[in-house]
């Protein structure tokens, strides 16, 4: 069997053809001997190939096997590529030659340009990698610390906000829940007893609160206007507000507003202070919605109104409208309740900036301010046009301030003393009332202490160049009640050299022979009587402690032999004072006078004390002669009446009731024995300043005194005319006037009937004018009798058995 094979390329030329076989035979034959063996061969026979004369391949088969060969697919067939895809070609043979040309692997050059393109690949590599090194060790660690640290930074403040939020409510909680009672009060205001202002303590500034409704809705709108454009809907903070208000300090280069709410403002004022810290206006945030949820928007304007700072001393509406427009309050009408548009708008201009804003110091500035309050209570249509063009003129008018002006000072020292016994009363320190809100009622009548100071003025007048006198000072006193009716501590109050000394209540002065009636009251108790004789002549005491001698004598420089005791304490002797100190001891009568409310004293306590060596204080001396006035009883000074807090209930009152410290008796025959006009006439005369006669003293030397008041006086005289004192009481007052020298100089020849003597008639008769004429009451227990003694007979008072 033969088979043909036709070549890929074109048919074998037989002419051509030689004995080397052609490349296609050659691939035929080796593709027979290649496939022996294979799978459709039949290995058993042999097939001899045999090439004719054509170039075509035929076989002998040999054996009874035939050797099947595979149809060949046309070389130009697709199937046969296909099949060529798989062939490998065969490596050729040295020295053959081949006419097909050679199809190289790769193109020329291929492999330097591959050696280039590595080498650039290894070195942009390398750049990547050196890029993305410094990326990852500049970019990405930075980028990853940087928010590390955001990250640390927002959880430290998360937790410090939290943090301060917790320590604020716990410092400040209590605080939100009392925040009524712990705004800043009212300064305290003093009244006399006719309910007239007559003192405010303003150390601390003045304010007087009043309800929302007393306030005047223009100035509440301006407020809330140009404060707090949100104060009806917020939560007691305004985001919004903060921010623009930050926006403004930036854009302007200095703080303009800080964004603080009306809320926030309340609780700066009264709960965390006015520090300008970070810390502090983030407490007012964390602080607003407690205030919020507790109060009413109502009650936080009030508090508001009645506490913001307006500048001249003046908090809150009430203040500030006294201090800028002169407004007093009309009947049911405060002053702030009166406040029109204009007024409104320059008082709500001041408390972002009090002293840059203040109308009377800085008016340019503050009437641009006011002009944006107007313009803001416009667009807020709080105000109408024609209200705003109206408000504009009205603060260009030349009197549109009116400065107001505190009531004057009319009893300084009185007012010190109320300061003073008030805060012993309380339990506080003075400085501790400035702002209490208390009311305080007073025993003071205004109109008796201006007269009397003009009283005592006029008599240190008349004697100042005759005999060296400079001051005076006046106590009244109603011994029934203990009430401090009057105190004129100093002629000069308003002297700034020694204007705000009070000899009435500070000043230690000896009393001289005013000091004789503790000991003849403490003999009367012991049973002596005033018709008791005793002989008035020469005595030297011996004194111990290594003390010299003390020998008395009495200011006329004489004798007077036996007399009565009635005699000697009518004339002020001093002999018979110091022998009956001697009978009843200075222990005794040192205690009768303390009883009687003495008070402190300087000086040691000895015989010499019966003429007034001991210093005491005027109002205190006045006080104790009261207890005779009363029958023996003693109520203590006061100058209070009452306090009463910020809501009108009374927290002190002061005590009337006295305490019996000597009998009526005694007190009877010293008041008789003071009273004796006649027993007194041999040193004073019948018309002397101690007698209460209602017409002049020359009238009554020519015997036409007019009605007579029934009174009961002691003069004083200390050492070297130092001292002058006239003490006396009718039943009604008790009246204690001192004269001399703050510095403690003497004064020249001058006696206490002259000297204190004149200021103590005109003020008796001053506050008894128009008072029915009583004399004063004889207790049961006491008689009249007369007694004789060897050497004397006395018709005079005993005390009954």
């Amino acid at each position: 069997m033969q088979y043909e094979e036709s070549s890929p390329e074109k048919p074998l030329d037989a002419k051509n053809h030689s004995t080397s076989s052609s490349p296609g035979v050659l691939e035929d034959k080796r593709q027979a001997i290649n496939n022996h063996g294979k799978p459709g061969v039949d290995t058993d026979k042999v097939v001899s190939p045999e090439v004719d004369t054509d170039g075509n391949l035929s076989g002998t088969m040999t054996g009874s096997s035939k050797v099947t060969i595979p149809a060949r697919l046309p070389a130009n067939s697709r199937a046969a590529a296909a099949q060529r895809l798989n062939d490998v070609a065969e490596r050729p043979r040295i020295g053959e030659w081949y006419k097909a040309p050679r199809v190289l692997e790769h193109p020329a050059g291929w492999r330097l340009k591959r050696h280039f393109k590595r080498k650039s690949l290894r070195v942009s590599s390398l750049h990547y990698a050196e890029v993305e090194r410094k990326s990852t060790k500049w970019v990405l660690i930075p980028i990853g610390m940087v928010m590390l640290i955001c990250l640390f930074v927002f959880t430290s403040i998360a937790v410090t906000l939290i943090g301060i939020a917790n320590a604020t409510q716990q410092l400040y909680g209590s605080q939100v829940t009392t925040l009524e009672d712990i705004i800043p009060q009212d300064n305290l205001k003093m009244y006399d007893s006719s309910g007239h202002l007559i003192y405010q303590m303003l150390d601390q500034g003045r304010q007087t609160s009043l309800p929302l409704n007393k306030i005047s809705p223009n100035l509440q709108h301006a407020e809330i206007a140009i404060e707090d454009q949100s104060f009806w809907q917020n939560q007691g903070y305004d985001i919004t507000g903060i921010a623009r208000a930050a926006l403004d300090d930036l854009t302007r280069g200095h703080v303009v507003g800080g964004g603080s709410t009306i809320t926030q403002q309340l609780i700066k004022n009264s709960i965390v202070g006015s520090q300008v810290t970070a810390i502090r206006k983030l407490q007012e945030i964390i602080l607003a919605p407690s205030i919020t949820r507790k109060y009413s928007k109502q009650q936080i304007l009030n508090m508001y109104l009645n506490t913001v700072f307006y500048g001249q001393q003046s908090y809150g509406a009430e203040a500030a409208t006294g201090a800028y427009f002169g407004l007093t309050d009309k009947p049911n009408e405060p002053a702030a309740a009166q406040l029109d548009v204009a007024q409104a708008a320059t008082l709500a201009a001041i408390p972002s900036s009090p002293s840059a804003y203040d109308p009377l110091l800085h008016p340019k500035a503050a009437a641009a301010r006011t002009q944006e309050v107007l313009h803001r209570m416009y667009v807020q249509k709080y105000i109408s046009h024609d209200e705003l063009v109206h408000a504009t003129m009205e603060i260009q008018e030349p009197h549109f301030f009116k400065r107001g002006h505190l009531p004057p000072t009319v009893a300084a020292n009185f007012d010190n003393y109320a300061l003073n016994e008030l805060a012993n009363d309380l339990h506080v320190k003075v400085v501790d009332l400035s702002r209490s809100g208390l009311a305080v009622s007073t025993t003071l009548n205004r109109d008796w202490q201006n007269k009397i100071l003009t009283i005592v003025q006029k008599n240190v007048a008349t004697l100042a160049l005759a005999h060296n006198m400079t001051n005076g000072a006046a106590v009244v006193i109603d011994p029934h009640t203990g009430a401090i009716r009057t105190m004129v501590g100093n002629t000069d109050p308003n002297s700034p050299v020694d204007g705000s000394f009070d000899v009435a209540a500070d000043g230690f002065r000896q009393p001289g022979s005013s000091f004789k009636p503790f000991i003849y009251a403490t003999a009367f108790q012991e049973g002596i009587s005033p018709g008791t004789p005793v002989l008035d002549g020469p005595l030297t005491v011996q004194m111990c402690c290594g003390l010299p001698s003390f020998t008395p004598t009495n200011y006329d420089m004489s004798y007077h032999g036996l007399i009565t005791y009635r005699t000697a304490l009518a004339n002020s002797y001093n002999i018979p004072a110091v022998k009956l100190l001697m009978k009843v001891g200075v222990d005794n009568s040192l205690k009768t006078a303390e009883k009687m409310g003495l008070g402190p004293y300087q000086g040691i306590p000895n015989y010499t004390m019966v003429l007034g060596s001991l210093s005491v204080h005027l109002v205190n001396m006045t006080s104790a002669y009261g207890v005779f006035a009363t029958g023996g009883v003693r109520v203590p000074p006061h100058a209070i009446e009452t306090a009463k807090d910020a809501l009108g209930r009374t927290i002190f009152q002061a005590p009337t009731v006295g305490q019996r410290v000597l009998s009526k008796q005694v007190s009877y025959l010293m008041t008789n024995v003071l009273s004796d006009n006649v027993a007194r006439s041999t040193e004073f005369g019948k018309c002397s300043q101690l007698d209460l006669f209602s017409n002049t003293q020359s009238q009554c030397y020519a015997g036409n005194p007019g009605p007579i008041r029934p009174s009961a006086a002691k003069t004083g005289t200390s050492n070297d005319f130092r001292d002058n004192w006239t003490i006396g009481y009718t039943s009604d007052y008790v009246v204690g006037v001192w004269v001399g020298n703050n510095n403690n100089t003497p004064m020249i020849n001058i006696i206490g009937v002259d000297g204190a003597g004149p200021a103590w008639h005109d003020t008796m008769n001053l506050i008894e004018k128009g008072r029915p004429i009583r004399a004063f009451t004889i207790p049961p227990g006491v008689v009249e009798k007369t007694v004789h003694y060897p050497g004397i007979t006395s018709t005079d008072w005993y005390v009954s058995k």
